[in-house]
């Protein structure tokens, strides 16, 4: 099994920034592949963006040359730095992590943009 735990989350004003981390603990081995995923009040979740234990990143392109993927292999950590943040980026941040057919959700942060 494997628990993965979100922080980060918060209020900012439009044009802000946050960062998110997710921490995977468990039973950890192996290539996978982490990201983020978020669902707006009444919207299916979306994707994000995700990067694989080789670096290779992915993004939606509503958030592309905002948000900015990241990993520390060491520490089974994602990151996601959220700079110019719009009002339309307000979710509830999930992250993720697949590993062949295993797959792990985390609860959830909050992430509200004021406009």
């Amino acid at each position: 099994q494997v628990q993965l735990v979100e922080s980060g989350g918060g209020l900012v004003q439009a044009g802000g920034s946050l960062r998110l981390s997710c921490r995977a603990s468990g039973t950890i081995f192996g290539i996978n592949v982490m990201g983020w995923y978020r669902q707006a009040p009444g919207k299916q979740r979306e994707f994000v963006a995700d990067i694989n234990s080789g670096g290779t990143t992915n993004y939606a392109d509503s958030v592309k040359g905002r948000f900015t993927i990241s990993r520390d292999n060491a520490k089974n950590t994602v990151f996601l730095q959220m700079n110019s943040l719009k009002p339309e980026d307000t979710a509830v941040y999930y992250c993720r992590r697949r590993r062949g057919s295993n797959d792990y959700w985390g609860q959830g942060t909050q992430v509200t943009v004021s406009s």
